[in-house]
């Protein structure tokens, strides 16, 4: 059974961590916790530059920390990697690597690719 994973798990890290929202703010270089709370809602998505530094106070990875928000990222890539993959092969510009690679991103529906 597939489990669902919240957007993301700043809270949980922080809370784990046993920092506030406002000592967050303070390694990210903000004035306060308003940020924090609004990155860990969801309200605002933070820049890579935050989302990095995140990854360095918390020793997580930014797809961990972030596991929702990348597993959907994940999904559409590989969607619009099939949808491009069909879309070459119909229009005949057909570069092997080019497909290759597709094929690595979304793996699958190989059968798409016979010519």
């Amino acid at each position: 059974m597939a489990t669902h994973k919240l957007d993301n798990y700043l809270r949980t890290y922080r809370k784990r961590a046993g920092f506030s929202q406002d000592e967050v703010a303070y390694l990210l270089g903000t004035r306060d916790g308003t940020k924090t709370s609004r990155h860990e809602r969801l309200k605002r998505t933070p820049s890579l530059e935050t989302a990095l530094a995140y990854e360095a106070i918390f020793g997580v990875p930014v797809r961990e920390l972030f596991a929702g928000v990348s597993a959907r990222a994940e999904r559409v890539a590989r969607r619009r990697a099939c949808l491009l993959r069909n879309r070459l092969n119909a229009t005949g510009r057909r570069s092997d690597q080019l497909l290759r690679l597709l094929g690595e991103v979304a793996p699958g529906e190989e059968s798409n690719l016979a010519a």
